[in-house]
C-alpha cells in the first residue's frame, strides 16, 4: 500500500502547468503590415515581454507560443537571441483565434494540469496575477483575470439610449485564461465550427455550462490593440521600473 501511495505521490508530482501565449494575430486594427505584437516595446517586441512575464512566473512550467504561419521563422530567430528556458514549442497559428489555441493546446505537455491561454499583446500581465489565476483554476477547474468596469455603460437602440447597465455585476475580460486542460479539451470538443467566432476561451467553456470563477486583476493589464496603446504600455513599463 505504501508503494502505491509513494507512485501516486510521484506521478502527481510531474503534472505541470502550461502556458500557451496566443501571438497569432494578423492586428488589422493596427493599421500597419508587422503584427502589432512584434512592434518594439521599450526596446523588445511586445510577445517578448509577455513570454518574460510567464518565464519569470514560479507557477509556469511550460510555455507553448502560437504565431503567425510567416513569423515563425524570425521569432526562432528572436528565441535564440534571448533566453527562454521554459519554452517548449513554437507552433503557426490559424485563421481564427480558436483554431490557434487548439493548435496550441496540441502541443502542449501531456503531464500538463492547468493550461494558461494569455493574448501575446498583454505584455504588462505580472508574475504574481499569473499565478492567483493559476491557483484558482486548480481549486475550481476554471478561472479568469477580469477587471472593473469604469466608465457608465449605456444600452442602445440604433442612435437612442433605452438603458444604463448596473456596471457593479460587470468586469472586463482579461487574461491569462486557466483551466483544467481537460475542461478545455472538452470546451473544444463540443465546439464544432473552430471558424465561427470566439470571443475567449471562457466563452467556450462558459457553453459547457462550467462555472468559471474569476480572479480580480490590474486594470493595467492592457492589451495592445491600436498605437497608441504602445504609448500607454511605454509609460505603466517604466512606472513598474
Amino acid at each position: 500500500m505504501l508503494f502505491i501511495c509513494s507512485l501516486l505521490t510521484a506521478h502527481c508530482s510531474l503534472l505541470v502547468n502550461t502556458a500557451i501565449i496566443v501571438a497569432a494575430g494578423s492586428g488589422r486594427r493596427f493599421n500597419a503590415e508587422k503584427p502589432k505584437q512584434f512592434f518594439e516595446l521599450a526596446g523588445k517586441p511586445v510577445v517578448v515581454h509577455t513570454l518574460l512575464a510567464f518565464e519569470n512566473c514560479a507557477s509556469i512550467d511550460e510555455i507553448v507560443v502560437v504565431v503567425p504561419q510567416f513569423e515563425t521563422n524570425d521569432f526562432t530567430q528572436t528565441k535564440e537571441q534571448i533566453t527562454f528556458e521554459k519554452l517548449k514549442a513554437i507552433v503557426a497559428g490559424g485563421n481564427t483565434r480558436a483554431i490557434s489555441v487548439l493548435k496550441g493546446l496540441k502541443a502542449v505537455s501531456p503531464d500538463t494540469e492547468i493550461v494558461a491561454v494569455h493574448d501575446g499583446a498583454r505584455p504588462l500581465v505580472t508574475p504574481e496575477e499569473i499565478t492567483r489565476t493559476i491557483e484558482k483554476a486548480r481549486e475550481t477547474g476554471a478561472a479568469i483575470l477580469v477587471a472593473p468596469v469604469t466608465d457608465t455603460i449605456k444600452e442602445i437602440n440604433g442612435d437612442k439610449i433605452i438603458g444604463t447597465i448596473e456596471r457593479t455585476r460587470l468586469r472586463r475580460a482579461l487574461t491569462p485564461q486557466c483551466f483544467r486542460i481537460e475542461i478545455l479539451r472538452r470546451a473544444f470538443e463540443e465546439f464544432t465550427n473552430l471558424n465561427e467566432f470566439a470571443t475567449d476561451e471562457s466563452f467556450l467553456v462558459e457553453k459547457l455550462s462550467v462555472a468559471v470563477s474569476i480572479v480580480e486583476g490590474s486594470p493595467r493589464n492592457i492589451k495592445i490593440t491600436v498605437p497608441d496603446d504602445l504609448i500607454l504600455a511605454e509609460a505603466l513599463l517604466k512606472n513598474r521600473s
